[in-house]
C-alpha cells in the first residue's frame, strides 16, 4: 500500500510554503506562481487516483485545484491555460 498526498497538498508543497496551523489561520491566499513543469509532475503522481481519461484531463484537474488554492501558473490564470489545452495551442505529454 502506498500513500499519495492529495493534489492540493502537493500544490502547496510546490509553492514552498511553510506549514501552518489550519485551525488558527483561515482563508489563506497564495499569490505565488507555480511552474508548468511542476503541474505536469503533480499530474503524473495523481494519475492513478484520477477519473480522467487521459493526461490532458488530469492536468486540467490539477489546474482546477491550483485555482481553488488561488495561485497562478507561469503568471497566467488557470482558465486561460485550460482554454489553450482545449484549443490545442498547448500540447500535453503523451500517456
Amino acid at each position: 500500500m502506498e500513500m499519495v498526498p492529495s493534489a492540493s497538498a502537493q500544490i502547496i508543497k510546490a509553492l514552498k510554503e511553510p506549514s501552518r496551523d489550519k485551525k488558527k489561520l483561515r482563508n489563506i491566499k497564495y499569490s505565488e506562481i507555480i511552474i508548468s513543469d511542476e503541474i505536469a509532475d503533480i499530474a503524473w503522481q495523481i494519475y492513478h487516483q484520477s477519473l480522467a481519461r487521459g493526461v490532458s484531463g488530469n492536468i486540467k484537474e490539477i489546474l482546477e485545484t491550483s485555482q481553488s488554492v488561488s495561485c497562478n501558473v507561469n503568471g497566467r490564470h488557470t482558465h486561460d491555460i485550460m482554454d489553450d489545452i482545449n484549443s490545442g495551442a498547448v500540447k500535453c505529454p503523451a500517456s
